[in-house]
């Protein structure tokens, strides 16, 4: 069975960095950096099949003149012939993703297409369009491998458990399997990094002059934030792998001295990092690693801070969201602001850099701005990123602001673009949040 996976291009819409002040837009996020860890186990799943991986992102990173989408897909399929098409979505990624299959489909009706990632798990309905045979939500390698083996054998892949199937009156769902997949416990699967080989110079974060890759020790998140996709996609629960697990892979990662890790909140179980990181040093590894950390866990265990920043933690990603209370308790935070700059002086005194992230209503007035300006002003760290609110599907916000919606491109959900009506000229808007990536220490962007 040949199986082509595909990590679809970036959406092209950015709207602050449209209207942003020529001083800023150095700063301001053009792409994120980090292979396609998905694909990457669902690969190493299918690693007795022939599987070619194709990170449209890597090649337009490697040469932003690359052959159009439609070629590039194009040259891939004619040369590989697959049996199967695999794309991962997010949102923002949703149409392009869909032309895959589409281009798929016209240059071999028979090739089966199977949609999955974030957005097929949140929103599998999206997908009924005559060009998606399959949809598997969740962490689905084992249900992805079960249709492999359907389609090998003749049969039809759309009966397996787990998966939404076209049908002429559109998809349907197969029923729910009968085991739970343990994708972080006992059926972890350890990624194929492989097949990245050709964009691996790519995967650079920031200035470094090394490559970067994903981990993950821990799927979901025990907290409740109303913009976070994360915990409803795990029906609020948090699953912690096995921290002789988490060694072997880092010990498999030579070529990549930079590891972020991809949990939504590295620290939720103290006493797994610690004695991850206890491992670490025993096993002599050293690695440039990044974490997202929340701003009241670092002010709660300062001296685990400490120890991380002694085994290789060197950025820090900080969810800071608001300087105002009240918006904070909007977005069920459950952190008070007042711990933000004791969180920043604690990092600091560790010399560990800091991604401060703040987000931006809609609704903000020229005051707001101001006001936001000033607090950022005096809380600087050395990266800092300001996007803008938005109501990811599958959110609670989503589901509590869905009328208030008044644009439903999914290529602008990327947190670049503003989906609701703006309070200052949607212009002024941009320019505005555009202006506050001046504010931070540093000249660099992660």
């Amino acid at each position: 069975m040949k199986i082509l996976l595909v990590n679809p291009p970036r959406s092209p819409h950015n709207g602050i960095l449209d209207f942003a002040p020529e001083e800023a837009r150095p700063f301001i996020h053009k792409k994120l950096i980090g292979p396609p860890l998905g694909l990457l186990t669902i690969a190493s799943a299918a690693r007795d099949h022939d599987v070619l991986l194709l990170d449209m992102k890597g090649e337009y990173d490697l040469d932003p003149d690359a052959a159009d989408p439609e070629t590039l897909v194009g040259t891939y399929l004619k040369s590989f012939n697959p049996d199967m098409v695999g794309v991962t979505f997010i949102a923002s990624e949703f149409s392009q993703g869909i032309e895959i299959f589409r281009w798929a489909k016209r240059h071999d009706p028979r090739i089966l297409t199977v949609a999955g990632g974030l957005h097929a798990t949140a929103c599998p309905a999206d997908f009924n369009d005559g060009s998606v045979d399959l949809v598997i939500p969740g962490q689905c390698a084992d249900i992805f491998m079960n249709a492999v083996r359907a389609h090998e054998e003749g049969k039809n892949p759309g009966s397996a458990p787990g998966v939404y199937a076209k049908s002429e009156g559109g998809l349907v769902f197969s029923g729910r399997a009968d085991r739970r997949w343990e994708a972080a416990g006992k059926d972890f699967i350890m990624p194929d990094r492989s097949h990245l080989r050709r964009w691996i110079s790519a995967y650079r974060a920031g200035g470094s002059p090394d490559p970067s890759t994903y981990i993950f020790t821990s799927l979901g998140c025990p907290y409740r934030c109303t913009f976070c996709s994360i915990w409803p996609l795990f029906d609020g629960r948090y699953h912690q792998r096995d921290i002789e697990s988490v060694i072997e892979e880092l010990k498999s990662m030579d070529e990549y001295p930079v590891v972020r890790f991809a949990d939504a909140n590295t620290i939720v179980n103290e006493d797994f990092i610690n004695a991850l990181f206890d491992r670490i040093a025993e096993e002599g590894i050293r690695k440039f690693f990044i974490m997202d950390i929340r701003f009241d866990t670092a002010v709660k265990y300062p001296g685990l801070i400490e120890k991380l920043a002694r085994n290789g933690l060197r950025v820090v990603i900080c969810g800071f969201e608001s300087y105002r209370e009240e918006e904070l308790r909007r977005y069920r935070k459950e952190a008070p602001a007042r711990l933000i700059e004791e969180a920043i002086s604690i990092f600091h005194a560790n010399g560990i850099m800091v991604r401060g992230n703040y987000v931006i209503p809609a609704d903000y007035t020229r005051d707001d701005f101001s006001a936001m300006a000033d607090y950022a002003g005096s809380h600087r760290v050395v990266y800092a990123g300001y996007t803008i609110l938005t109501p990811m599907p599958g959110t609670s916000f989503y589901e509590s602001v869905r009328e208030r919606i008044v644009d439903h491109d999914l290529s602008r959900y990327n947190f670049f673009n503003c989906v609701f009506r703006t309070v200052l000229p949607l212009e002024k808007f941009y320019e505005s949040v555009g202006r506050l990536w001046l504010i931070k220490e540093g000249t660099d962007v992660i």
